[in-house]
């Protein structure tokens, strides 16, 4: 009888799914309630945390979502963009790559996380599926949709520099580019565009848009799909030269609400980064998906939830392999 309420609450199944898998060597499935009997107040501790980030910086909610995407798209979704040059020579830390040098932040909201759950379960929650918990509640405490995290991600025992440098969306990136880039991880056109919606909060830097303002071999013209009185606001604050990491809004309507806002910007040629905007100019399937999202906004926050759930089993290391890191900056053998 034990058996049966165990299995019902999703241990049993959790362990025989364990056994099945170093058996067959085929990856474990992620799943909601991964840590129900060994860490069950994880989401709450994360969750806690990130709330209080989140009052003390809005800034922060954009930058864990950021986090978990440019975490997924090198090596997947496997923590390896929390790793720190380890001394060793073995890989060169993430965090040096041109998409997140000097902009990837919120790192030591996960140290703080980590922490706390070491303390609660030690060596039992893996700094991954932190990553993949705050990026959900991130999006939450900013007004969006919620949804359940698939977990039982391991953390990596590596980082790929160049992987970061060559599979992460640019801002420059044509739009045949961006759609093989995420054609790579498995993510179709729907959780493209569905997925740049992310940009209805957050920042960009002007070294990232510059181009739009003053052409692409800086000839003083403005990209024709930039509204000319959005672009004149812009310049003001993004000069031909200088001013690299000055902040502007990604959404400035609703800068630290989660909305379709986003959509209506790329309607009214108020994208900021070029990335944005080709998504209307650039394609039929992209133009009508933006029309869509924008008219409907809990049709955006579906399908948004399920991309994001898409997105974050990207080639997770689950089983035997990786680790769970003690310490989410460093692999445990060094």
């Amino acid at each position: 009888m034990a058996r049966r309420q165990w299995s019902s609450s999703g241990g049993f199944v959790a362990v025989l799914a364990a056994l099945s898998v170093l058996c067959s060597g085929h990856p474990v499935p992620l799943q909601p309630r991964f840590y129900e009997h060994s860490c069950p107040q994880m989401q709450a501790i994360v969750g806690g945390i990130v709330a209080k980030a989140h009052a003390e910086d809005p800034r922060m909610a954009a930058s864990l979502l950021r986090m978990h995407f440019h975490d997924c798209f090198v090596q997947g979704c496997d923590a390896s963009v929390l790793l720190d040059a380890d001394g060793s020579g073995r890989f060169s830390t993430e965090k040096r790559s041109n998409p997140n040098k000097d902009s990837l932040r919120g790192f030591e909201v996960i140290d703080d996380i980590k922490a706390a759950l070491e303390h609660a379960c030690p060596h039992v929650v893996s700094c991954a599926d932190i990553v993949a918990v705050a990026a959900r509640d991130s999006v939450v405490l900013t007004g969006g949709p919620g949804w359940e995290v698939p977990m039982g991600r391991r953390d990596s025992l590596t980082a790929s520099l160049s992987g970061s440098n060559n599979l992460i969306p640019a801002p420059n990136d044509s739009l045949p580019t961006i759609i093989s880039k995420f054609a790579n991880q498995g993510l179709d056109v729907v959780d493209l565009v569905a997925l740049s919606g992310g940009h209805t909060i957050g920042d960009s830097r002007c070294v990232s848009f510059r181009q739009r303002l003053y052409g692409q071999n800086n000839n003083g013209q403005v990209d024709r799909t930039l509204n000319p009185a959005y672009a004149a606001e812009l310049r003001g604050r993004c000069p031909r030269s200088g001013g690299d990491q000055n902040l502007f809004a990604l959404d400035p309507a609703t800068q630290f609400r989660f909305d379709n806002q986003y959509y209506h910007n790329i309607l009214a040629m108020n994208g900021l980064l070029s990335s944005d905007e080709i998504l209307l100019t650039r394609g039929r399937q992209t133009m009508e998906l933006v029309h869509r999202f924008a008219a409907d906004q809990g049709f955006f926050f579906e399908q948004f939830a399920k991309s994001m759930v898409k997105m974050g089993n990207i080639s997770p290391l689950t089983g035997q392999a990786g680790e769970i890191r003690k310490n989410c900056r460093r692999v445990n053998h060094f």
